[in-house]
């Protein structure tokens, strides 16, 4: 079979809609077909209700004048320590913006040779680096998009393409070109795509992610269009051919600032062996040996990144370099108590949903921090230890009459069993909750069946055992128990008349049993009094 014999009828229409892209037509067949947009594939035009807001954000950009101190001030509000980290990305973040304000003040700027101010963060996981990020994107008020590197692959390859990177700000702004090329492009997992020796093939992993992304970082033409995204390309034809304003093709990454960060643990170890080779003599001590690699990431330079699979020219276009530190007991348990969006305050949200308040001792915060710092995880091992204390409160006390705790070191250390004595105290006013949650089943009985049900105590009592013996809530309980009960108490009503009925402990007991007792008494009682009708008196004799 000939190449041509071959080509898919898919793969004619994508060549038609490219050929269409480059001379400005039509592909034909198309010209009455109405444009609908994918989500997640195509740069939407700009949204007419976000125009007050991002035109704000532009101005901003504008009469960009914060100064570093402001920003560190603004980052210490919701990050724990990391001091030195804060001081570096403030005055980068400041020399980045203040360089676009004078770019829009004076175009000439922009032919002038300039070289970003893009970052590298080194530093174990959990620590803050993408938190410091966040908090800044918010403070300057531009879009940030964040990708892990693992999924880029080099163009032409299976995988997420790095320019979809600056197509996904673009969708992020709200199809705001303007405010898309002012924006931040966060890649987390950097050290991932270190390239390394094959022996064979192409990497598709390293060294070619890499040459794509530095194409990125500095400034680069990038097509909104991607080459694989056909209903895109396929909407900026019929656009054209409606005479309509034409989108715009491309958007520059010379103002986009590029933050890449990662764990580097091999890095650091590198590092570690570099600095203490070169010490003299035995100015080496067991200290020195024992401390953990990711400290001397602070004396991390060029060389070392080249050592560990970085091109050259992809690690220049990344001067800044800044190191986190690892968090220590004592900082996260400032984390819990002094940052603003506290870890503590999501619970107590999430407790409050259900009319719950729980007070945390300092002790108890203090052992929460302990415990997290064993699991090695930075800040995330606090809401693996909150969420193995709480997840039990918070499946039980939502359906009990406990609207008030105390978390002690007790409770961090035996949260189940804390629980358990908690509701024991309680037990009193949980059957309290539980015979309301009971009339509140009759009430949604009445207004769905139009029949009153009134449970005796001796009913509640059967009801409310039961629901404590089969670890089952009353709802679903008296739903199970009483399903299909209306239509019994319909016969019954038809044949007397009665329209509510009071349930004593046999019925809550067995509702069937007592149900079919009571539909054979009306049938009998209906036919009893039919029985005691007067019989028709015979008329006169014709």
């Amino acid at each position: 079979m000939s190449d041509k014999e071959s080509t898919s009828p898919w793969e004619d229409i994508q060549k038609q809609v490219q050929d269409a892209l480059r001379s400005g037509h039509a592909p034909p067949g198309m010209g009455a077909m109405r444009p609908e947009a994918t989500a997640g594939e195509s740069p939407p035009p700009a949204d007419d209700s976000n125009d007050d807001e991002s035109e704000e954000t532009l101005r901003r950009i504008r009469e960009f004048n914060l100064k570093p101190r402001e920003i560190r001030d603004h980052l210490n509000r919701f990050v724990i320590q990391q001091e030195a980290a804060k001081k570096v990305l403030s005055v980068a973040i400041c020399d980045h913006y203040n360089h676009v304000r004078q770019c829009l003040e004076d175009p000439d700027l922009i032919e002038r040779d300039y070289q970003k101010q893009n970052i590298i963060l080194l530093g174990p996981t959990g620590v803050g680096k993408t938190y410091i990020m966040r908090c800044i994107a918010r403070l300057i008020g531009v879009p940030m998009v964040k990708a892990d590197a693992t999924k880029f692959s080099e163009t032409g390859y299976v995988g997420y393409d790095a320019e979809d990177l600056v197509r996904d700000l673009v969708k992020l702004a709200g199809g705001n070109h303007e405010l898309a090329q002012y924006g931040i492009i966060y890649i987390d997992e950097i050290d991932k795509i270190a390239s390394t020796e094959k022996s064979g093939g192409r990497d598709v992993s390293g060294r070619g992610v890499q040459v794509n992304l530095l194409k990125l970082m500095e400034d680069a033409e990038v097509n909104l269009f991607s080459p694989t995204d056909m209903m895109a390309q396929m909407q900026a034809v019929m656009e054209m051919t409606r005479g309509g304003k034409a989108r715009k093709k491309t958007i520059n990454t010379r103002h986009i600032l590029f933050i890449v960060s990662g764990a580097f643990d091999e890095l650091g170890e590198s590092v570690k062996k570099r600095m203490l080779a070169n010490q003299i003599g035995f100015s080496t001590t067991a200290r020195d040996d024992d401390r953990d690699p990711a400290e001397f990431l602070h004396h991390v330079d060029t060389a070392d990144f080249i050592n560990y699979g970085y091109e050259p020219e992809f690690i220049g276009r990344l001067p800044v370099r800044v190191a986190c530190e690892h968090l220590r007991s004592e900082d996260l348990a400032r984390i819990l108590t002094s940052s603003e969006g506290s870890l503590l305050e999501q619970y107590r949200l999430d407790f409050k949903g259900y009319g719950v308040d729980f007070k945390i001792t300092p002790e108890a915060i203090q052992e929460v921090a302990n415990r997290a710092h064993l699991e090695k995880t930075g800040a995330r091992g606090l809401m693996t230890v909150l969420e193995r204390i709480f997840r039990d409160f918070k499946f039980e006390l939502p359906s009990t009459a406990v609207k008030q705790f105390e978390v002690t070191t007790e409770t961090v250390a035996e949260p189940q069993s804390t629980l358990k004595q908690l509701l024991l105290d309680n037990q009193q006013g949980q059957r309290e909750v539980l015979k309301s949650e009971i009339e509140q089943f009759a009430e949604r009985f009445g207004n769905e069946h139009g029949i009153r049900l009134a449970f005796s105590d001796d009913a509640c009592d059967v009801l409310i055992d039961a629901s404590v013996e089969q670890d089952k809530s009353i709802r679903a309980l008296c739903e199970e128990r009483f399903r299909d009960f209306q239509h019994g108490l319909k016969i019954i009503a038809r044949n007397s008349g009665q329209e509510s009925f009071r349930i004593e402990g046999a019925m809550a007991r067995n509702p069937d049993k007592e149900l079919s007792r009571l539909v054979v008494e009306s049938f009998q009682n209906h036919a009893d009094k039919d029985g005691d009708e007067p019989e028709p008196q015979p008329g006169p004799p014709r």
